[in-house]
């Protein structure tokens, strides 16, 4: 892998210099209030991504959006066919109310910090600045410093949605990459993230024919028994196909108790570790609810978000080794796993491009007010993320994959 040891020891001296402005800037992005829909304060850590992009020598290209925030994407380019193409994603948004900010603003307490978005994901934001940053520093290429032919940098503004803004922006990216980089937290005991089940979220809608409950029962179709029935045999289907879970999560319906239910909803989680049970799973749904348990009731089907699995390809599994034996070289441990939950990686993955995830600082409990960071874990993992880049870069294994 042609990193000398010297270089990886001014990587992690560069990054460890940088700790306390990390912290700053942790401390301002955890601050503002930028949950998916809070278009304004998703803005404002835009606009503080897009300077910090520029102040790094790269071009900020910010994408409009009305809705959610806008999208921006940062990019250093190099001589056309000298390096790979490489893309960075992190997103800005969070899952947290309006108000959240001001009610748990970032505290760290015995080397660990704690705060809304703090680990999903500012820190994984930050440690891809730090990284360009610590390998402009080295010096290596002719990029601003970056052995790239292009280093593609997305602050997503909606991913905690399902990135209904971002994802034609990534994926026109992507398509031209040959290599992509997540920057997601690392689990809880520090493994990265090289497969990601996909994700259908379905909603179920019952029609059926309203009638007097007391007086004339016989002449109603009921929504809601029907939903009962369907709920029963959806979950049935778990464990008929290996890593395939199914979720009824929202049930909804009817009007008043004296009335049989016209209408109903569920709302139904589908997940699977392969594109192939994915769409087994989907089919299987939609035979059961072509024969509703309730004669006369319709039901619809509509898909809301969907990711396709982030299944381990052949190249993910390169890029996984190396980044595992760098991990070796830095003095820490770590491994590549499968998780249930989606991200941008499913993605890029599903188009077919080597990817890898989880490579942002150790923290956990995301989505909740108990979310923390590692604070030990922010130089070890940003400092492995700069040699990965590195590495990627003057790899000739991932030099073959674009004509391969």
């Amino acid at each position: 892998m042609s990193l000398s040891d010297d270089e990886l020891t001014t990587l992690l001296s560069t990054v460890e210099a940088g700790l306390p402005t990390f912290l700053d800037e942790l401390r301002t992005l955890t601050s503002i209030d930028c949950g998916s829909y809070s278009k304004a304060g998703v803005d404002v850590v835009g606009a503080w991504v897009a300077d910090r992009f520029r102040g790094l020598g790269a071009t900020a290209t910010v994408h409009p959006h009305e809705t959610f925030g806008d999208t921006v994407v940062g990019a250093w380019t190099g001589r056309p066919g000298d390096g790979p193409r490489v893309l960075l994603i992190g997103h800005m948004d969070t899952v947290f109310d309006d108000g959240t900010a001001a009610a748990r603003p970032l505290r760290i307490e015995d080397g660990v910090a704690y705060g809304p978005g703090v680990s999903d994901m500012k820190s994984g934001l930050l440690a891809g600045l730090h990284a360009v940053a610590a390998l402009r520093a080295l010096g290596d290429g002719d990029a601003g410093g970056l052995p790239f032919e292009r280093l593609t940098y997305v602050a997503n503004p909606d991913e905690e949605i399902g990135s209904p803004s971002s994802t034609p922006i990534i994926r026109d990216l992507a398509a031209s990459s040959d290599v992509c980089l997540v920057l997601e937290c690392a689990r809880a005991n520090g493994d990265i993230v090289s497969s990601r089940k996909g994700i259908v979220n379905a909603r179920l809608t019952l029609h059926g024919r309203a009638a007097h409950a007391g007086v004339e029962p016989e002449k109603g179709r009921s929504a809601i028994l029907t939903a009962a029935h369907l709920v029963t045999t959806l979950h049935e289907l778990n464990g008929r196909w290996p890593d395939v879970t199914v979720n009824v999560g929202v049930i909804g319906g009817g009007t008043r108790p004296n009335v049989v239910a016209e209408r109903a909803t569920l709302e139904v989680d589908l997940r699977a570790a392969l594109a192939v049970d994915l769409l087994a799973v989907e089919e299987a749904v939609r035979g059961l609810i072509a024969a509703p348990a309730v004669p006369d009731v319709t039901i619809e089907m509509e898909t809301m978000n969907r990711w396709e699995p982030m299944e381990k390809l052949e190249r993910s599994g390169h890029l996984a080794e190396t980044a595992i034996a760098l991990a070796a070289r830095l003095g820490f441990t770590t491994h590549d796993v499968s998780t249930g939950g989606a991200s941008d990686a499913n993605t890029t993955s599903g188009m077919g491009v080597p990817s890898l995830d989880g490579l942002g600082p150790i923290g956990g409990l995301d989505h909740s007010p108990g979310e923390y960071l590692e604070i030990a874990s922010i130089v070890p993992r940003t400092t492995l993320l700069a040699a990965l880049l590195l590495a990627i870069a003057r790899d000739p294994v991932i030099g073959s994959w674009r004509d391969g």
